[in-house]
């Protein structure tokens, strides 16, 4: 098991660009071309993985279904945060086409029984800077799949995510990072646009 940081960065458009470009300017790599992410996000009937986030109670996990552009082939994911850090599971899901939604059903044995809740979609962007993994995530749309009507949002905020080992001091990463660290749950942000 390998904990690890994952420190996010809540930027606006045009913050975004400029980041951007100032650290490719000082060295930043594209590690990996970009590409769509797909999150299927499941939670009870309670929806206890939402409120425990929210609450910030640890341990807590999420459960999900990922897969990238129009390639499905699947993977269930667990991430687990905890006192710790945070890790983070993978397995290949059962199916390789994109799953029904409203046929999906998977079981927790401490949260029960978990359906599908929403379905996230953004385009994200890879590098790697001073031995840190970057990521920028845009174009965020959230999709309620617990809605006959489907509804949608689109979130207008972009996130830069930083990945590294659970060792790497904070202050080596504020030393080329001068924007303030934020919360940024997509799921969170999913839910309370399209549930409220």
């Amino acid at each position: 098991m390998s904990f690890r940081k994952e420190i996010k960065f809540k930027l606006s458009s045009s913050d975004s660009i400029s980041l951007k470009s100032h650290l490719l300017d000082c060295g930043m790599k594209v590690i990996y071309p970009t590409r769509q992410v797909n999150s299927c996000y499941f939670d009870n009937y309670d929806y206890l993985f939402l409120y425990q986030s929210l609450d910030g109670i640890v341990p807590r996990k999420k459960i999900r279904l990922r897969w990238y552009n129009d390639n499905y082939l699947i993977k269930k994911e667990t991430k687990i945060t905890s006192i710790e850090g945070r890790f983070k599971t993978a397995e290949d899901y059962k199916i390789n086409q994109l799953p029904n939604f409203s046929k999906l059903n998977l079981f927790d044995e401490i949260y029960g029984n978990l359906t599908p809740s929403i379905l996230i979609k953004y385009s994200r962007e890879y590098y790697n800077y001073k031995g840190l993994r970057v990521t920028f995530d845009g174009n965020i749309l959230y999709q309620n799949l617990r809605s006959i009507l489907s509804n949608e949002y689109k979130d207008n905020e972009r996130v830069m995510e930083i990945k590294t080992s659970i060792d790497t001091p904070d202050d080596f990463i504020n030393k080329y990072i001068s924007f303030p660290s934020t919360e940024f749950s997509k799921y969170v942000r999913g839910c309370s646009f399209l549930f409220n």
